[in-house]
């Protein structure tokens, strides 16, 4: 980490299709080698997609799919005395939504529908129905910061 000031957060511009901020954010981390065009319309896609076959708008099942999927706990590893320890700590808003994101990208591509607007519309449609390994991905997260509450007294 750097001696000197912190860096200067820069302002993203909100997506032009929706004006929302998040879908800028996702935009940028569904992109692969810098081809943020490919992204922004296979993102677009997906949203289209929901709304054919749920009828909801696909923005609105976005921030449902993002708002279910974010975790409020995470444990860290913490070297104490020769053993390592799991310690609970609560998790930041930005690592939320960060957290999030990258698991609905992540079990996105991982599923077996033929092009990635297909994928990503299929997951983002279980999440915001609370099922699906993103959702359970969280889950797990929380179990496990729920069976470390024992060493929570070891935050820093």
């Amino acid at each position: 980490m750097s001696r000197r000031r912190s860096p200067v957060k820069r302002e993203l511009p909100v997506d032009p299709r929706h004006g929302d901020l998040m879908v800028t954010k996702f935009i940028n981390y569904a992109m692969r080698n810098g081809k943020k065009s490919v992204a922004e319309r296979e993102i677009y896609q997906a949203f289209d997609i929901i709304k054919d076959k749920t009828g909801q708008e696909g923005v609105d099942v976005f921030r449902a799919a993002l708002n279910n999927v974010k975790p409020s706990v995470e444990v860290k590893s913490r070297r104490i005395g020769g053993a390592t320890y799991q310690v609970p700590v609560e998790i930041r808003p930005e690592r939320r939504t960060q957290l999030a994101m990258r698991w609905i990208i992540g079990f996105a591509r991982s599923r077996p529908e033929h092009t990635f607007a297909e994928r990503l519309a299929a997951e983002l449609a279980m999440a915001s129905k609370n099922e699906g390994p993103s959702i359970k991905k969280r889950e797990d997260t929380h179990r496990m910061a729920e069976a470390n509450k024992a060493f929570a007294h070891c935050r820093w």
